[in-house]
């Protein structure tokens, strides 16, 4: 559990270096910072943490924005993470997805086991890896591994590949991953979704343009060929 990546979002710097340096001192060695939303949408766009810890309280994208936007993509889970401790806000933060609330002022001890706790509900099943002909996906930390390099996934693509990972074997319509990548509002994505497919496959593929894995089925979709899948 702790080699997986969580993204802690304040807008406190010293808020974020503590909550850093107790994680690391628990031996959790991926811990990644954003001091605003829009620099946490940056970082979701590069790679998928396994959990966010979450401020609402920010200028700009607040925290119940920011898990709105996390949510159209993934369900990771959430720690509400505020100064904010009314009852509406929490159940605004529940009604939007978050898995859990603290209230600020927190003790280290009682963070970290919330976050254990709820690292091990949401993920029971250690190395949840799919092979594929030439890489193999993990599912936890949203990496592609091709020999020794290992390449992370976006926040789309890693939401598009889990939808096809679940249905391997089976036609996923082109609809239904657009509406996985970006909301029930998808018509006029098709372009973009397309893009992605091209980017996942130079990740996941030997040759990108001969696909083995990520392969078209014309006029439907996309279906994912898996070799197995652990986990």
């Amino acid at each position: 559990m702790k080699d997986k990546p969580i993204l802690v979002v304040d807008d406190e710097m010293d808020l974020l270096t503590m909550i850093r340096s107790i994680f690391e001192h628990a031996g959790f060695t991926q811990i990644m910072t954003a001091s605003s939303g829009e620099a946490a949408l940056q970082l979701l766009d590069q790679k998928m943490p396994a959990m966010v810890i979450l401020d609402v309280m920010m200028p700009g994208i607040d925290g119940f924005e920011l898990l709105k936007e996390i949510r159209e993509v993934s369900k990771i889970p959430v720690l509400m993470l505020t100064a904010k401790g009314e009852a509406e806000d929490k159940f605004t933060g529940f009604e939007l997805g978050a898995d859990d609330y603290l209230v600020k002022p927190f003790l280290p001890k009682e963070l970290l086991l919330r976050v254990q706790a709820i690292l091990k509900r949401a993920y029971p099943d250690e190395n949840r890896i799919v092979e594929l002909a030439a890489s193999s996906v993990d599912l936890d930390k949203a990496e592609v591994r091709r020999g020794e390099t290992a390449t992370a996934l976006t926040a789309k693509e890693y939401a598009i590949f889990l939808k096809l990972s679940e249905n391997a074997g089976r036609v996923v319509t082109i609809g239904s991953l657009c509406q996985t990548a970006c909301g029930e509002i998808w018509q006029g994505y098709e372009t973009t979704l397309m893009t992605h497919i091209r980017h996942l496959r130079e990740k996941i593929e030997e040759n990108p343009s001969v696909p083995v894995s990520l392969v078209t089925v014309k006029g439907l979709g996309y279906k994912l060929i898996v070799k197995k899948a652990k986990g």
